[in-house]
């Protein structure tokens, strides 16, 4: 018995209209944009790899920046404390030497603090004087009559500090009070919100 050739579908057989040079260009071309894929593929991959890369730089050096926070936080009372203890003294030179020389060692150990918290990146926010920011102080109070314009911190009750550029804690300060009235430049003040 003769074998007959079977024939597969699959298997493409030029037609008449076929040209193999035509069905050749249009894999070429299918070819090529799957390689453009592909490509566009990897290069957003390799985005967002050097996103996370550059994401955890900026953490693990956020953390090492700022890992002194919450002690920084506690030892703000120690200063404060070492402050008011200086402040509690009315007159040095109507006190005892000792009393003068127990002073002298608060104010000492106050300045090395102060020194320390310096190195270490803790710095007090400028307040007396300036004007009132909200991202810096806190107003506690407004004062009427001042000879300040309006805005101007008069009284600062509790210092702020910062810790590199991240705020420890506000200035808790008494604020020049303004109405709505126009300084000089034409600016208009309005009075400081004290509930914040």
């Amino acid at each position: 018995m003769p074998m007959t050739e079977t024939s597969n579908p699959t298997d493409h057989h030029p037609q008449e209209g076929d040209s193999p040079a035509l069905d050749l260009t249009a894999r070429i071309a299918e070819l090529e944009n799957e390689v453009a894929a592909q490509k566009d593929q990897h290069l957003r991959a390799l985005a967002e790899v050097e996103n996370v890369r550059r994401r955890g730089a900026k953490e693990r050096e956020d953390a090492v920046r700022y890992a002194a926070t919450g002690v920084a936080r506690d030892l703000l009372s120690v200063a404060d404390n070492l402050r008011r203890a200086i402040e509690s003294v009315p007159d040095v030179e109507g006190q005892s030497e000792i009393t003068k020389t127990l002073l002298e060692g608060v104010a000492a150990t106050e300045k090395e603090l102060l020194s320390a918290f310096e190195r270490n990146g803790i710095k007090q926010v400028a307040a007396l004087d300036q004007k009132f920011d909200h991202n810096l102080h806190q107003a506690i109070f407004e004062v009427e009559t001042t000879g300040k314009p309006p805005g101007t911190i008069v009284q600062v009750l509790q210092a702020g500090y910062v810790l590199n550029d991240r705020l420890l804690r506000p200035a808790m300060v008494g604020v020049a009070k303004g109405g709505a009235e126009a300084d000089s430049a034409g600016n208009r003040h309005h009075t400081v919100d004290t509930t914040a």
